[in-house]
């Protein structure tokens, strides 16, 4: 398992059979080692776009991680949605910038991302929630959290999970990850949480950076973020990259986030996290 910190101390080889994969998500993988590797140097922030408008045109594919209830690692460069498309143009960009690009470091990285402290275990282990996502990535210092220093105080209580079993495949089949979620909730809910809200975006523009994380904040009670994007300029503006449910595949945003966040009457603002 992965230990926490900017990089991963030991190389510990993930066995085939804690891998959920297909032969052609290493082929991807090689492919993108081959195109990239180059660019050990660019800016991490940089990296990470550019890595992602090379996937721009893969299909958006829902519950991806949702393989049964061992909690196994699952690999799938092939279709993603928008938290898995985040987190393997990270887990790509870190493994170009290790020195170490190899497949196994690569599986090592995306372990270390998404699973708290980057232990995975069962199904509460994994990181659900994008609030926490954020903030233990930045725990763990792959990212930063830079809306601390422009944002306001967010009021992040999160509950969905446990009032709503029966919308998760793996707390239906276990009812005992049921009260283990209660908990993490509990805790997720007592951090502090800095967000930017849909109004007032347009004015901090010039504060986010080619290859910021969003997560887009929501007022349905009980959710903290309902969609994971990269941001990236486009004409000057900050505009979205991300896996999107309504075009089937990753796209850059024809309209600015800010334009974009205001036509909805649910979401209410972002959180920000910056790649170190």
């Amino acid at each position: 398992m992965g230990t926490a910190g900017n990089c991963i101390d030991q190389k510990q080889v993930i066995p085939d059979g804690e891998i959920i994969q297909e032969p052609r998500d290493r082929e991807i993988f090689e492919e993108m080692m081959q195109k990239f590797s180059g660019k050990k140097g660019v800016p991490m922030g940089e990296l990470i776009i550019a890595i992602g408008k090379s996937l721009e045109g893969t299909p958006y594919v829902g519950g991806t991680l949702e393989k049964g209830d061992d909690e196994k690692l699952v690999v799938n460069l092939r279709e993603m949605d928008c938290t898995t498309f985040v987190e393997n143009c990270l887990a790509l960009a870190r493994t170009i910038k290790s020195g170490e690009p190899d497949y196994d470091s690569f599986l090592q990285e995306l372990q270390q991302i998404r699973y708290r402290n980057g232990l995975r275990n069962l199904y509460p282990s994994r990181l659900h929630y994008f609030s926490e996502w954020l903030l233990n990535n930045a725990e763990k210092n792959v990212i930063s959290l830079p809306a601390k220093g422009f944002g306001e105080i967010y009021p992040n209580r999160v509950d969905f999970m446990s009032k709503h079993p029966g919308s998760y495949p793996c707390l239906k089949a276990k009812p005992e990850f049921v009260a283990e979620m209660e908990k993490l909730e509990s805790i997720i809910s007592a951090n502090e949480y800095y967000f930017v809200p849909k109004e007032k975006i347009a004015a901090i523009e010039n504060l986010l950076q080619e290859g910021d994380f969003a997560g887009i904040t929501t007022g349905i009670e009980g959710l903290d973020i309902v969609h994971s994007v990269l941001l990236t300029r486009v004409s000057g503006r900050i505009h979205i990259l991300h896996a999107s449910s309504s075009a089937k595949k990753v796209v850059v945003s024809d309209e600015p986030l800010a334009d974009y966040i205001l036509k909805s009457k649910t979401q209410t603002g972002i959180m920000v996290g910056r790649p170190l």
